[in-house]
């Protein structure tokens, strides 16, 4: 089976800000700030996860978050880079 970036992005996320708290249902679309899953030091935490992971290098204007509160709205965004580093 092959890993996606969505299952690599939520295992990061249960793993480093749920303390591997698999029960805990967090939805993709679900705010991780309003949920207090992330703050200010794990949104660093999250961007230099994605810099290692995925090869992306993100600007302040990446650090937003529309691209970084929700499971889908990082994937996204990674998928979105990915490609516009592989066009």
């Amino acid at each position: 089976m092959m890993v996606t970036i969505k299952d690599k992005v939520k295992t990061f996320i249960v793993d480093n800000f749920l303390f591997g708290d698999t029960s805990y249902e967090l939805a993709d679309t679900a705010s991780l700030i309003e949920n207090d899953i992330i703050d200010s030091t794990a949104v660093l935490e999250l961007v230099a996860f994605i810099e290692d992971d995925f090869g992306i290098a993100m600007v302040d204007a990446d650090i937003v978050p529309a691209n970084l509160d929700s499971i889908d709205g990082i994937s996204a965004f990674i998928k979105a880079k990915a490609e516009a580093l592989a066009a």
